[in-house]
């Protein structure tokens, strides 16, 4: 038997520890006495186990929302498809949520995608870099004139999740933030996940807050962030916005014209 590189054997091993279907690879080696297969089986439990852990931990709401038994069904369908390619395992599953969008058993559970997006984004903002928000007093200085050529940084734990759902309130209801009941106003709802502090907080963001944010944060100006929140919701409240971008602690840094 020619003996296989490093980086084949490496690959071959990965991909069965994550598929049962597949044979043990040739060059595993061990006593005589004790069944290959067997003992393979017990790293290939092993593996898979700790894999699902590891997205548990991550979507703890995703696993509220359809059971314990769904979610490991779901979880281990998709540690066969998407093996972690870091060894660190706190982001393992940024691709979870585009999984369970085309994962034909979840199909019924539309928001479901959308929920597994806000958790993902909670984990990201937990480990992003630490920043000072500006305070509210730097805003006041400035020129009230020149506020729509104005660019702001945005903090670096700040992500936004949008929803045809009211993933806010779904995500709240099954974390313990608000007590469980009927959602009697099905609409669409946009999240801001951010830590401007020691906490990761979700917020639900006002009308044309998503636009208005994310254009803000590509480093356009306010007034052209203004812009294209209004183009997105006709409702858009300027006023209100610009005290959520400050009260909130969402900028890191004024950029004057």
């Amino acid at each position: 038997m020619t003996t296989p590189s490093l980086a084949s054997f490496e690959t071959s091993f990965a991909r069965a520890l994550l598929d049962s279907r597949l044979p043990v690879p040739e060059i595993v080696n061990g006593d005589p006495g004790i069944s290959q297969a067997r003992r393979f089986a017990v790293h290939r439990n092993n593996v898979v186990a700790g894999l699902i852990a590891a997205l548990r931990s991550r979507f703890p709401v995703v696993e509220k929302i359809v059971g314990e038994e769904f979610f490991g069904a779901m979880a281990r369908v998709f540690v066969a498809k998407s093996p972690p390619r870091s060894p660190i395992l706190t982001t393992y599953g940024d691709e979870f949520a585009d999984f369970i969008a085309a994962f034909e058993p979840a199909r019924d559970v539309g928001y479901l995608s959308d929920v597994a997006r806000l958790e993902a984004a909670r984990t990201r903002a937990y480990h992003a870099a630490d920043a000072a928000p500006i305070q509210p007093k730097e805003f006041a200085a400035l020129d009230p004139r020149a506020l729509v050529d104005t660019r702001v940084v945005l903090h670096p734990s700040a992500y936004i999740v949008r929803s045809a759902h009211p993933i806010v309130t779904i995500w709240a209801m099954n974390s313990g933030v608000r007590e469980l009941a009927p959602i009697q106003d099905w609409q669409a709802e946009d999240a801001l996940v951010v830590r401007p502090h020691l906490e990761v907080e979700v917020r639900l963001l006002p009308p044309g807050g998503a636009a208005f944010l994310s254009v803000a944060g590509a480093g356009h100006t306010l007034g052209e962030a203004a812009e294209t929140a209004f183009a997105d919701n006709p409702a858009f409240d300027l006023s209100g916005n610009l005290a959520a971008l400050i009260g909130w602690g969402l900028a890191v840094e004024i950029v004057s014209p």
